[in-house]
């Protein structure tokens, strides 16, 4: 392990920071090339098992002052950065080749811009067991550091395919039999409850602000809503997201209690 200083890059998408995205990086098996730990954290304990998986690995670990961290965009780095490959991005194949016998779950995002809410997608989706989770290569939040951070690890685990068209995606989605329900407070959306979740399906999540797109939205098998009882109109992407996912959860465990 050395201390030395180094001057960040311009492109950080391959920057992983915060203790929690680290650690499941290390333990997902990605290729890290360095990590860069604050003077005063070097022998905390929540650490420890950090260094010794790096060193095991043979990882190259830093110990560095404030001003290397300060030189980042990132408030909530808890003295450490990890540098890694460009995030390992699969295809929509990929995703669809991973059915086994249970249904798929798949969470598509339309253009969901703010890496937080994208972060906390991506987070639910792992946590619920999803197969995977498709975004757009254009106009949309990729899997950047803040993303990471905001999966608090999950994004390692999650099989994530990017696409050049969603509307394409989610053809061919319902070409390989997979139901597409797309979330939209609709007069002829479904009350999500009363929607069927235990089957192959994918749920799209639209834009901040702008939902689900036109093109998009006629795509997609059927609508479902979050009925709203509150004075706020819509409930944020992530929330809806985890509402909707859990809602699977509920159905598909519900199915199997009652199968013989």
């Amino acid at each position: 392990m050395e201390r030395r200083r180094v001057k960040p890059p311009v492109d950080l998408d391959d920057v992983i920071y915060g203790v929690h995205a680290v650690e499941e990086a290390l333990a997902a098996g990605e290729a890290l090339r360095r990590i860069h730990v604050s003077d005063e954290r070097k022998r905390d304990p929540v650490l420890r098992k950090i260094l010794s998986d790096a060193q095991e690995r043979q990882i190259h670990v830093r110990f560095e002052n404030r001003g290397y961290f300060a030189q980042f965009p990132y408030k909530a780095h808890q003295g450490i950065i990890a540098f890694g490959a460009p995030f390992p991005y699969v295809g929509l194949d990929d995703i669809l080749a991973g059915r086994g016998e249970d249904p798929l779950l798949i969470v598509v995002l339309d253009h969901i811009t703010d890496p937080h809410n994208a972060g906390a997608i991506i987070r639910s989706a792992e946590c619920a067991g999803a197969d995977g989770v498709i975004m757009p290569e254009r106009r949309a939040a990729g899997v950047n550091a803040t993303v990471r951070k905001a999966a608090a690890g999950a994004a390692a685990h999650l099989p994530i395919a990017r696409v050049s068209n969603v509307a394409d995606a989610v053809r061919k989605l319902k070409k390989a039999n997979v139901w597409v329900a797309g979330a939209a407070l609709e007069a002829d959306s479904v009350e999500y409850t009363q929607a069927d979740f235990a089957r192959d399906i994918a749920i799209v999540i639209g834009a901040e602000g702008e939902g689900l797109s036109q093109l998009v939205k006629r795509e997609c098998d059927y609508l479902v809503r979050i009925p709203m009882l509150g004075e706020v109109g819509s409930l944020n992407a992530s929330v809806a997201s985890g509402v909707l996912l859990y809602e699977a959860v509920r159905q598909r465990r519900s199915q199997a209690l009652a199968s013989p």
